[in-house]
């Protein structure tokens, strides 16, 4: 049922959106209760890819496919710039498929990332997505992979398909409950925490995010739990003049869902 303090939020949220200072689009989802703005419009997904690939990975497991103890040698030299630690790190060290998978998230490496792509393939990726029902999502390209932009290819999401991989994080039915339950574990050890929960207090919700960005694009998607409340949240912005006007963006929408499903607001 929709209460006066349920439509002041939402105005709140959508109030947000709109003053955004570039394009921004939100799917949120709190038990039964749905905010959609601009959900299905498709957006570069940044690092935010990296959550379908963490999917496939454990869909892979399951089949048999990829055994996550497996140890891959990142060879000197072979690592890519941007976000991660394996590009500052000795050459020729080993990592499980686990290590990597982790580092992809917490820290969003892309190193790790594209080493994973190859382990798992760019079209087993894709064909998982086609079965999570992921439209508007697409892996086109690897991590820093320059000469593809160029061409026009990138990777793609909407707000939508970025929620319906939480939600299947968080309990769907097209992984088990143990790698559910992996899955969850490694979003909420993530290290990127200056935007959704920016303004949460750590000591009353728990959160598992996954922030992207590129050059005019912020984005973060997240988990939050309090007491017997769950949000799932994804707030994805481009065409910014500033990266901080992203951010800020995000974290104001961040601290109401904070305020709304605290233990104050229960």
């Amino acid at each position: 049922m929709i209460n006066n303090k349920m439509i002041e939020f939402e105005e709140s949220i959508i109030n947000e959106i709109k003053k955004c200072k570039g394009r921004a689009s939100i799917k949120l989802v709190i038990d039964n209760y749905i905010l959609k703005v601009d959900s299905q419009e498709p957006f570069p997904s940044a690092s935010l890819i990296k959550i379908p690939i963490l999917i496939a990975a454990y869909r892979q497991k399951e089949l048999g496919l990829l055994d996550h103890q497996r140890r891959i040698t990142v060879a000197a030299g072979k690592t890519v710039g941007g976000a991660g630690v394996l590009q500052a790190l000795s050459g020729n060290l080993s990592y499980t498929i686990k290590d990597l998978l982790t580092l992809m998230i917490i820290v969003s490496d892309n190193s790790a990332t594209n080493l994973l792509i190859n382990e798992i393939g760019m079209e087993s990726i894709n064909d998982c997505l086609v079965k999570l029902g992921l439209a508007k999502t697409s892996l086109n390209r690897h991590m820093m992979a320059f000469a593809a932009l160029q061409q026009g290819r990138d990777n793609y999401t909407c707000a939508d398909d970025v929620v319906e991989c939480l939600m299947t994080i968080n309990n769907g039915m097209f992984l088990s409950k143990d790698s559910r339950s992996e899955m969850l574990n490694i979003l909420q050890m993530q290290q990127f925490k200056d935007k959704l929960p920016a303004l949460m207090d750590p000591g009353v919700v728990t959160t598992a995010n996954k922030t992207g960005e590129l050059p005019g694009v912020q984005h973060d998607c997240a988990i939050i739990q309090c007491n017997d409340k769950t949000a799932i949240v994804a707030v994805l912005t481009d065409q910014l003049r500033s990266h901080e006007d992203g951010r800020q963006t995000i974290r104001k929408i961040g601290k109401l869902v904070f305020d709304f499903i605290s233990e104050k607001q229960c």
